[in-house]
C-alpha cells in the first residue's frame, strides 16, 4: 500500500518530458508572431495619432489659406502672402502622404525586422564569418563584403537598379526607422530592400552587390500567418544595443 502511494507522488512530482526541437521551434514562431502583433498594433497606434494631428494641420492651413485669399481680393495683403499660404497646405499635405505611407508600409517593415531577428539567431551558429565569404542557406544568403562600407554608396545602387529595370529601388527603409527604434537595433549604416532575393530583380541586385564588395545579407523565409518578410538588407548586420 505505501509502495503505490510513493510511486504516485513520484508521478505527480516528476519534471514534464523535454520537449523536442520540432515543438521548440513552434514555440519560437508562435512567440513571434505574438511579438508581430504586438509590434503592429503599436506602430500603427502612434503613426495613426501622427496622422491625426497631420490632418488638422492641414485643416488650420487651409482655413488660413482661405482667410488670407479674401485679404488679398479685397487688396488689403500682396500676393506672396497668398503663395506662402498655399505652400504652407501644400507642405501640410505632403506630410498627412508621408504618414499614410508608413501606415500602408509597416505590416512589410515589421516581418522584415521580424525576419532579421530570427536569420540572425542562425547565422550566430555559424560562427565568425571572415571578409569576403559568403554563406548559403535554404532561409538566407550572407556575404560579409571586401571593403568599407557607408550609406554614402547607396546612390550608385540605386543608378544600377534603375538602369537595369528602369524603374526606383524599392527601398523599405532606409537608415534607422522606428521599428528599429522600437526593438534597438542598429539600422543607422544599412538599409532594406522589398525584393525577393530568388527574384530575377533580387538576383541581379545580389550579383552586384558582390561584384562590388558590398556586404548584405538576403533572407528568403517569411513570418508564417502575418506579412511579407523576404528581402535583402544591404549593410552590416543590425545588432541590438
Amino acid at each position: 500500500m505505501l509502495g503505490n502511494i510513493a510511486q504516485a507522488q513520484r508521478k505527480k512530482t516528476s519534471p514534464p518530458p523535454a520537449k523536442t526541437p520540432a515543438a521548440q521551434q513552434v514555440d519560437e514562431l508562435s512567440k513571434l508572431h505574438d511579438e508581430y502583433i504586438k509590434a503592429t498594433k503599436e506602430y500603427k497606434a502612434s503613426l495613426q495619432k501622427l496622422l491625426a494631428l497631420y490632418q488638422e494641420s492641414v485643416k488650420k492651413a487651409e482655413q488660413k489659406r482661405d482667410q488670407t485669399q479674401k485679404l488679398f481680393s479685397a487688396g488689403l495683403i500682396a500676393r506672396v502672402d497668398v503663395e506662402q499660404a498655399e505652400l504652407a497646405v501644400t507642405n501640410a499635405g505632403l506630410k498627412v502622404s508621408e504618414a499614410q505611407q508608413q501606415i500602408n508600409a509597416a505590416d512589410t517593415q515589421i516581418a522584415q525586422v521580424l525576419v532579421e531577428v530570427e536569420g540572425e539567431k542562425q547565422i550566430a551558429k555559424l560562427g565568425p564569418i571572415r571578409r569576403g565569404s559568403l554563406i548559403r542557406t535554404t532561409s538566407f544568403i550572407r556575404y560579409n563584403g571586401v571593403g568599407a562600407w557607408s550609406l554614402s554608396q547607396a546612390g550608385k545602387i540605386e543608378m544600377f537598379f534603375q538602369q537595369a529595370f528602369k524603374r526606383p529601388l524599392p527601398i523599405a527603409v532606409f537608415g534607422q526607422g522606428a521599428i528599429h527604434n522600437q526593438w534597438r537595433l542598429d539600422h543607422h549604416n544599412a538599409m532594406d530592400i522589398s525584393l525577393n532575393p530568388d527574384g530575377a530583380e533580387g538576383v541581379a541586385l545580389i550579383n552586384f552587390l558582390q561584384s562590388n564588395g558590398i556586404p548584405f545579407s538576403a533572407f528568403r523565409t517569411a513570418i508564417p500567418g502575418v506579412a511579407t518578410g523576404p528581402h535583402i538588407h544591404i549593410g552590416m548586420p543590425s545588432h541590438r544595443y
